[in-house]
């Protein structure tokens, strides 16, 4: 009997009008498959794009006047777009 690794384990949470925050036993990787040292085991990640320490949030979404829900979106990523499988 083959035993998969265990994934890690991680909880993300989309902050109105703010970052992503992450908790848990995460991994954060670059396109070419370098780490980053997220160095605590929560931590949150920019989502304006205007962040001086990406892919850390730094704060400047509040002075940027940054907008975006914290509800799920009812619009599905593109399957051409995105590496996502799709229903």
């Amino acid at each position: 009997m083959t035993h998969e690794p265990a994934r890690p384990s991680v909880t993300v949470t989309p902050y109105e009008d703010g970052p992503l925050l992450l908790r848990g036993d995460f991994e954060i990787v670059t396109p070419d498959g370098e780490h980053i040292e997220a160095g605590r085991p929560t931590v949150a990640l920019c989502r304006c794009g205007r962040s001086r320490i990406k892919p850390f949030c730094d704060g400047t979404h509040k002075l940027i006047d940054f907008r975006a829900p914290a509800s799920r979106q009812t619009v599905r990523p593109d399957p051409v777009d995105a590496d996502i499988p799709t229903e």
